[in-house]
């Protein structure tokens, strides 16, 4: 099984946080841009700055570097240079994460934001054909009455998203506390994903399931320490959105080689894999499945199971699955 194969494999990609895909280069261009002070000298001291030790150290240099993003055409380069560089990856469809909270805490209005994200998204679609959805991402360091702030104020732009997620710090700050928020989410219509078991226990993918209702399931990997969660987890068809190379510098596993990605599908789980934060943590989707194929010596089989999943575990309704599925076996068969 070649690079070629995978690379080019049709995907979805499930969990990827736009703010994450930041590349050292953009942001020089958009501080100087915006005549923002940023604590880099160089791509280089910005690339070397990359190295973490947990996902806290990963969250302070994350927000040093999205106060370069000040405007509309900011979002709209950030996102449009996401979806230009997937579309090399067989990306044909994504559901991205922003996290508007990081922005208007420091004083950018929600709808610049949301304008410059959502003409990104419209030039992705003319330009590279895939489907796109945006999923607003509530701040969980933060309290809940800041997520109902965020909320009311993307009440103008609720029909034009596909669902809301919870990402930031996990330890200390469980899915419970946003119980009421994802409650007035999903009765506005949103799908409802959360970040649970990536550092935090077991009990958050409990809570996520239990409290929060969600849909899918991101990151996931704590599961695997609670044999009756993983028997839920497989029996209920649950998605988990696995980010291996994120895994690996967040050091929540210690090398690639350890990643335990087979291990899930071995256990019926509905695995994916994705980048989470690209630009930081050394690849993007396609680099992910690569490395990972490389590393657990994965079989063809595996890799198709995975890209499957991904559309299987997408917020597409039944027919674009079916259509997105059709393609991907389309390209196995032609390419034996």
């Amino acid at each position: 099984m070649t690079d070629d194969f995978i690379t080019n494999l049709p995907k979805a990609e499930l969990h990827l946080h736009i703010e994450g895909s930041l590349e050292p280069e953009l942001m020089f261009a958009l501080a100087e841009r915006n005549k923002v002070a940023i604590p880099f000298k160089s791509v280089e001291d910005v690339r070397a700055a990359y190295s973490f030790t947990n996902l806290q150290t990963f969250l302070d240099i994350y927000y040093a570097g999205a106060a370069v993003l000040q405007t509309e055409e900011d979002f709209h380069d950030l996102a449009l240079a996401y979806f230009d560089r997937v579309a090399q990856d067989g990306v044909v469809h994504a559901e991205i994460f922003f996290d508007p909270q990081t922005h208007t805490h420091r004083g950018i209005p929600f709808d610049v934001v949301a304008n410059g994200l959502f003409a990104g998204i419209d030039a992705a679609r003319a330009k590279h054909g895939m489907s796109i959805g945006l999923i607003m991402s509530y701040l969980r360091h933060l309290d809940e009455d800041d997520a109902f702030r965020t909320f009311e104020q993307a009440e103008p732009w609720l029909d034009q998203m596909i669902g809301v997620g919870l990402d930031s710090s996990e330890m200390g700050h469980p899915p419970s506390k946003f119980a009421r928020v994802f409650e007035a989410s999903a009765e506005a219509g949103l799908l409802l994903c959360a970040h649970a078991g990536e550092e935090g226990p077991p009990a958050y993918i409990h809570e996520a399931l239990d409290i929060l209702r969600v849909d899918r399931i991101d990151h996931g990997n704590r599961a695997l320490e609670d044999p009756v969660l993983v028997a839920r987890l497989a029996r209920e068809a649950m998605t988990l959105t696995v980010c291996p190379l994120s895994n690996v510098a967040l050091r929540n596993v210690n090398r690639i080689e350890d990643h335990p990605i087979d291990r899930m599908l071995d256990l019926g789980l509905r695995a994916t894999i994705h980048s989470d934060d690209p630009a930081y943590f050394g690849g993007y989707i396609g680099e992910n499945y690569r490395q990972t194929a490389r590393a657990r010596n994965l079989s063809r089989g595996q890799i198709v199971t995975l890209a499957r999943n991904s559309f299987l575990g997408s917020f597409l309704d039944d027919e674009a699955i079916a259509g997105h599925l059709a393609t991907l076996e389309a390209y196995v068969t032609a390419h034996p």
